[in-house]
């Protein structure tokens, strides 16, 4: 039994290191039979695999009686049975994308507020909706704008300025 609890402590203590060591084993034997194992051998898969198989062999000897084979046998079943879920999970997380971060060609087109007056052919500032959030850029204009005009972006020279011409209504 103590063969069984020492394999369950090694599981759990790889499923910790997992957290830190995330790939390792994925990049060691990256392509091994043609890709026929990918995403098996990672160290979640493999942590949780040891881990169901020694607890469970301890559980099974403890409950049932049956001898160290017949508990081994048991004990890799539900290493098995906890290893599959562990794989289609991992594979799902990878297969989650989120959305592309905001670029600065993004604002084109938008329309925002001054909120320091822009003189003909210099700086001013404006705000801006990227993303989702109020962004202040650094703003030029070939006509003076004021202060609280609405203006519309027409290009952005730099990732931190625009090239705007106001709203006229």
């Amino acid at each position: 039994m103590a063969w069984f609890l020492g394999i369950g402590i090694t599981g759990v203590v790889l499923l910790v290191l997992s957290l830190i060591f995330d790939g390792l084993l994925e990049g060691v034997l990256d392509g091994a039979l043609d890709g026929l194992l990918d995403g098996w051998l990672s160290l979640p898969v493999v942590a949780g695999f040891l881990a169901m198989t020694g607890f469970g062999a301890v559980l099974a000897q403890s409950v049932t009686g049956v001898g160290p084979a017949g508990a081994t046998a048991i004990g890799a079943v539900a290493g098995v049975g906890l290893a599959w879920p562990t794989y289609r999970f991992s594979r799902a997380l990878m297969r989650d994308r989120t959305g592309a971060a905001p670029t600065r060609d993004d604002v084109i087109g938008t329309s925002g507020s001054v909120v320091t007056a822009i003189p003909a052919g210099g700086y001013g500032e404006v705000l801006l909706q990227l993303g989702g959030h109020r962004v202040k850029f650094a703003a030029r204009s070939a006509v003076p704008v004021a202060r609280g005009a609405e203006v519309w972006v027409e290009a952005t020279p730099s990732p931190t300025s625009v090239l705007v011409r106001p709203v006229e209504r």
